[in-house]
C-alpha cells in the first residue's frame, strides 16, 4: 500500500507538470532552435559539414551556394525558435517545425556512409539526427493541447483549458 504522503507528492508533481510543461517545452524549442540556428549563421556549427554534404547530394545545390543556404537555414531555425515561444503561433510553428525536422532526417536515407556504421548501428552523426524524433514528439504533445480549428475557426492557436482533477 502506498502512503498518503507519497500519493500527495505524486499529485503535486503531476499538477505542476500539467501546469508548466507546455512552457518548458516551448523554452526548450527556443533554446535548441535559436542556439543551433545562430551557430549556423556565424559558421560555427559542428553540423556545417553535414548540411553542406546534404546540400550537395540533393537538388538544393542547383539553387546556389552551400554557404548562403547554411546562413538561410540558420535564420529559419532562429525563426522557428522565436515562434515556438509565442503560443498563438503554435499551430503554424508546428507545421514549419515538422517540415524542418523531416528534412533534417534526410541524411539517414541519403548519406548512408555518414550516418550509419552498419545496419541499425548509427554513427554519432546519425544519433545526432535521430534526436529530432524526440523534438517532433514534443511538438506533437504541444500541438495536442490546442483547440482544433473546427472550434476556433481560426489559424491562431488557443489553448484547451486544463482538465481539473
Amino acid at each position: 500500500m502506498i502512503s498518503k504522503k507519497f500519493e500527495q507528492l505524486d499529485l503535486k508533481v503531476i499538477n505542476f507538470l500539467r501546469k508548466y510543461s507546455d512552457e518548458f517545452g516551448r523554452i526548450a524549442f527556443f533554446v535548441i532552435f535559436v542556439w543551433f540556428g545562430i551557430l549556423k549563421v556565424f559558421g560555427l556549427s559542428p553540423a556545417t559539414p553535414l548540411v553542406s554534404e546534404l546540400f550537395e547530394a540533393t537538388f538544393l545545390s542547383s539553387l546556389g551556394e552551400a554557404g548562403i543556404f547554411l546562413i538561410l537555414f540558420g535564420v529559419f531555425e532562429v525563426l522557428i525558435g522565436i515562434m515556438s515561444v509565442i503560443p498563438k503561433l503554435e499551430r503554424i510553428t508546428f507545421v514549419i517545425m515538422a517540415f524542418h525536422l523531416v528534412t533534417t532526417v534526410m541524411p539517414l536515407f541519403l548519406l548512408l556512409d555518414t550516418t550509419w556504421y552498419s545496419f541499425m548501428v548509427p554513427t554519432l552523426v546519425g544519433q545526432y539526427i535521430m534526436k529530432n524524433i524526440a523534438l517532433l514528439a514534443l511538438g506533437m504533445l504541444l500541438m495536442a493541447h490546442i483547440k482544433p480549428m473546427t472550434v476556433t475557426h481560426s489559424i491562431w492557436a488557443e489553448e484547451e483549458p486544463a482538465i481539473e482533477d
